[in-house]
């Protein structure tokens, strides 16, 4: 299993998740963030005093996969986040040693899997 950690424009979100849910790549955890990267602060003018913001809003975006459905999750994060400017984002991916569902003490791989028809997704 890997966890795809990615940092993205807002905009872009919406997107992502509607086509890995296609994919059958429903599960993820969303977190506004701020960050910096290479791109330039901007100047901004408040009751007249001129501050430098360093610091732009992103998503951060925290998907595990079964090791098959690492590159076309990326793939989809790529294509969809890409506007080719400076502050696209970032990607991240770290392997994952274990996974537990909490609901049921149910462990591994299948705790990926999405829920049959019909039961909730409580865990």
């Amino acid at each position: 299993m890997k966890k795809i950690e990615a940092f993205i424009r807002h905009e872009a979100l919406e997107g992502i998740h509607d086509r890995l849910a296609d994919m059958g790549l429903p599960s993820m955890s969303v977190t506004e963030a701020k960050g910096s990267g290479r791109q330039k602060g901007f100047t901004e003018s408040y009751r007249g005093a001129k501050t430098t913001i360093f610091l732009r809003p992103k998503i951060k975006l925290e998907i595990v996969v079964a090791d098959p459905d690492l590159d076309r999750a990326i793939d989809v994060i790529l294509e969809l986040a890409h506007t080719g400017e400076p502050g696209d984002g970032k990607i991240f991916v770290y392997d994952v040693e274990q996974s537990i569902r909490v609901r049921t003490g149910e462990r591994g791989g299948s705790v990926l899997a999405p829920h049959p028809p019909g039961e909730a997704a409580t865990s």
